[in-house]
């Protein structure tokens, strides 16, 4: 699998997105560049597709994948791959703050830290369901990144909920699009993938 080594901030700064969307509270000391060009249709489209592929921290065939799993299912194809993306679980232990940075995430679930439903689930593009309960690992709570992990305090989305003194949290319901607040305009994607 292709890891993506490149500078953080060095690439939030070329898609022109907020290193807090990724978990990361750091500022450039470099001025963003002013382009000068008007951005052509195809270059916006591709630009909206590495935003969501690099947000998520997918490569471009599980991304591809996900799209034609989210095209054969009924309702808006754009708002099906937002939400196909949310639900995958490095994304769902990022945002119930079980992780820093999605990065992260998928370093923890991959080293089978985290229970889902009780069994150990150690690929981060598992689809977690409504009433899914994820938990950290009994063995893994005494480590000292759980224990700092677990005097954080961050904001849970409403579809979520966390118990932090067991350190395990709940999927409620699918998330919904007006309750995904990743900046990325999907109707580019589709129209992207649809030429």
């Amino acid at each position: 699998m292709a890891t993506n080594r490149e500078p953080v901030l060095k690439r939030c700064r070329s898609l022109q997105i907020d290193p807090s969307h990724l978990g990361i509270f750091k500022e450039s000391k470099r001025a963003p560049q002013k382009n000068m060009k008007k951005m052509s249709e195809y270059g916006l489209q591709l630009r909206e597709k590495q935003r969501a592929k690099f947000v998520y921290g997918v490569e471009e065939k599980q991304f591809r994948n996900t799209f034609n799993k989210a095209a054969k299912k009924k309702g808006i194809t754009g708002e099906n791959l937002l939400i196909m993306l949310e639900k995958r679980l490095d994304n769902v232990v990022y945002r119930m703050g079980l992780s820093l940075t999605r990065r992260e995430a998928r370093q923890l679930v991959v080293h089978s830290h985290f229970l889902v439903n009780g069994k150990k689930v150690n690929i981060p593009s598992y689809q977690v369901k409504a009433g899914d309960v994820i938990s950290v690992k009994a063995k893994s709570l005494n480590s000292p990144k759980f224990k700092e992990i677990k005097e954080m305090t961050v904001g849970v989305p409403e579809w979520l909920s966390v118990d932090r003194d067991k350190m395990e949290g709940k999927v409620l319901a699918d998330p919904t699009r007006e309750q995904i607040d990743t900046p990325i305009e999907e109707r580019l994607i589709v129209e992207l993938y649809s030429k």
